[in-house]
């Protein structure tokens, strides 16, 4: 599998789009070396009101595509159907030309297994430019380009709800080591959503709402405000 981005010159991909640092930083090194963003793929609950793992809404997952002007594109389905709308939409990505897919995973080998697999059903070139790249290197990288990004879930059993609206940044950085998880999140310690940085034209503007405790998750509730979500819903 090839996880570095020297093979993806002037080549049009996709992202697998979270919505969160990993997608975001992800996108960011596949453009830096000269590849060609023309899709973010974002796969949602099977009613399609809230993203897989994160919890976005439409709304937020489309106004980082438009900060970034690059077409959206989402999915819906269940945890059980996952895969199966996934392939799915491969193959229409595929169809529209897109042999290249950009996924942010940092080091988990299942994840990587999983991704080689889908991808090779229909002759997609997966990317991994994150793959085993030092945690603090790519926070550092993160913050350092000039991104933000704010926690929006927290795993009950490893975090504190306190972290629920925190802003990555080095503090926040150095009270996740201390309590004990990994700081990028890798194995879902954490979530988050990006709203500002070197790819977006302006910065995201969200409201907090209330926060939800769903499997043993929190999520914090976040909405775009009201004059950015017009935005959003009349382009």
């Amino acid at each position: 599998m090839r996880a570095r981005m020297n093979d993806i010159n002037d080549r049009p991909f996709f992202c697998s789009w979270s919505g969160g640092k990993d997608s975001c930083l992800a996108l960011y090194r596949a453009i830096r070396q000269g590849g060609s963003p023309r899709c973010l793929f974002t796969m949602f609950a099977e009613d399609g009101r809230r993203s897989r793992s994160h919890g976005l809404s439409p709304d937020i997952i489309e106004a980082q595509a438009r900060a970034m002007a690059i077409p959206s594109k989402i999915a819906n389905a269940s945890w059980d159907g996952y895969e199966k709308v996934f392939l799915k939409h491969l193959a229409e990505l595929k169809e529209q030309g897109l042999a290249d897919g950009v996924f942010g995973d940092i080091d988990l080998e299942p994840h990587r297994i999983w991704v080689k697999r889908v991808c090779a059903e229909h002759a997609i070139v997966p990317h991994l430019p994150l793959w085993q790249t030092g945690r603090r290197n790519l926070l550092h990288e993160f913050i350092g380009a000039g991104f933000r990004a704010l926690i929006v879930v927290v795993d009950d059993k490893r975090l504190d709800q306190a972290f629920l609206g925190r802003q990555i940044d080095w503090q926040t950085i150095a009270d996740l080591e201390a309590a004990g998880v990994d700081a990028c999140g890798e194995e879902g310690e954490y979530h988050s959503v990006v709203i500002d940085g070197p790819l977006f034209s302006s910065p995201l503007q969200l409201r907090s709402g209330d926060i939800v405790s769903q499997e043993g998750y929190s999520f914090l509730e976040v909405g775009l405000e009201a004059k950015q979500r017009c935005k959003v819903r009349c382009k």
